[in-house]
């Protein structure tokens, strides 16, 4: 009986789990940059069914490559692998008329370990770091392929790098919707890849 109970379980679970992914829809095909635009400055192109971000030192423009849809609330999650320079997932980001493109929120991407920090373009800059604490916990290492979920539901704000959550913001003032973006960062020799970009969207606690 308790072979069947565990077997049962084990079951129960596999399948919320994959019900829970089959929630998610992608924001990249894996095959092309179709639903997505760049803005000038880099290149982006997709390689073995990764977006591939490269710039030059001599680029100073941040290139930015955006979603044509924008966002409000959601769950998201990538991988991602940063070879060189200081990269940043945007979300509820703004287009603008200026070297970086747009203002709002990143998730730091970078070869450090403020990695999962969140990043305010056009407004406050820095606004968390991750602790000591969490750095120690979440093996974060350049190079290597790393698992990225972001959450932002009304205002409340979740990042987690492998699994740990690494910024959070309750009830922050930030802007509440808006485009996806990868950067570019102007003035560094950059190489950075995403994949497996996928999306839930959900109800706003507004509403």
């Amino acid at each position: 009986m308790k072979n069947l109970l565990c077997i049962f379980a084990l079951l129960s679970f596999q399948y919320l789990a994959l019900a829970e992914n089959n929630d998610f829809k992608t924001l990249f095909d894996g095959k092309t940059l179709n639903g997505w635009t760049p803005a000038p400055g880099g290149k982006w192109e997709v390689k073995d069914g990764a977006i591939v971000g490269t710039s030059p030192k001599t680029e100073r423009r941040h290139g930015i490559l955006l979603t044509d849809k924008q966002f409000t609330d959601f769950v998201v999650k990538a991988k991602f692998r940063v070879h060189s320079g200081d990269s940043g997932f945007y979300f509820r980001a703004k287009r603008v008329k200026s070297a970086v493109s747009v203002n709002g929120f990143q998730v730091e991407v970078d070869t450090t370990q403020e990695t999962g920090g969140l990043y305010e373009t056009g407004g406050r800059a820095w606004v968390k770091k991750p602790s000591p604490e969490t750095v120690k916990k979440r093996a974060y290492k350049s190079g290597e392929w790393t698992d990225l979920e972001l959450s932002a539901i009304g205002r409340d704000v979740v990042v987690k790098i492998n699994g740990i959550i690494s910024s959070e913001l309750k009830n922050d003032r930030g802007r509440i919707k808006g485009y996806f973006g990868l950067q570019l960062h102007g003035g560094q020799d950059m190489h950075v890849e995403f994949k497996n970009i996928v999306i839930r969207e959900v109800e706003s606690p507004r509403k």
